[in-house]
């Protein structure tokens, strides 16, 4: 079974709704420069309320080292997605205390040399926009993630998916996981999730 990663929650109603739509993590984005960003304290209150086997995950972009591993302690969180331009060196420095998820953004090719000098848990991969980290809403050549299940290694799935191609994209990809933040909701307002469109994802991430 495809796991499922609802990612930009910004709030407890919607952690609630995801998890009963079926989400098996909850991304929490402590990029500042990011409209789905949602600081430490509130993030902490909002994991504290999650029931057990829900993972939390801290989303990272370029941030010093000190300042993600004080977030992470004070919410709670065990598992760090870095979504910039992090170095090998970088996230080794996290693997011994934390799962770590490296993310890729791809544009038309996959640099798996890249690719593999990381040595994380898993690898995300998202599509590439020029001056967006991450929740763009655009979906890239799935048949290009294939090749990164050559490295044996947990694959997420990102990038412009919603209900209506997240099978297509499952059946291409067969990854670990797949991972949804715009594609789930309010339009032009991010960090809204709707309650029906995680349900019909989970549903259809799920079959």
């Amino acid at each position: 079974m495809t796991r499922v990663k609802i990612c930009g929650i910004t709030n407890l109603k919607d952690a609630q709704d995801a998890v009963k739509a079926g989400a098996t993590a909850l991304g929490f984005i402590f990029y500042k420069k990011s409209p789905r960003y949602v600081g430490p304290f509130k993030a902490r209150q909002i994991i504290k309320a999650l029931p057990p086997f829900v993972t939390p995950v801290g989303v990272f972009v370029d941030q010093k080292e000190g300042a993600v591993k004080q977030i992470l302690r004070h919410c709670g969180i065990r598992t760090a997605q870095f979504h910039g331009e992090e170095t090998p060196a970088y996230c080794k420095r996290f693997i011994k205390e934390y799962t770590v998820i490296k993310a890729f953004r791809v544009a038309d090719r996959i640099d798996l040399e890249v690719i593999k000098a990381f040595d994380t848990q898993a690898i995300l991969l998202d599509t590439f926009v020029p001056g967006q980290e991450g929740g763009t809403g655009k979906s890239f050549d799935w048949h290009l993630a294939r090749r990164v299940k050559m490295l044996n290694k947990p694959l997420i799935l990102s990038g412009g998916l919603h209900y209506n191609n997240v099978v297509e994209a499952i059946e291409t990809v067969r990854p670990y996981a797949v991972d949804v933040s715009s594609g789930v909701e309010a339009q032009n307002q991010p960090g809204k999730k709707i309650l029906r469109s995680m349900q019909l994802f989970c549903q259809h991430a799920m079959m």
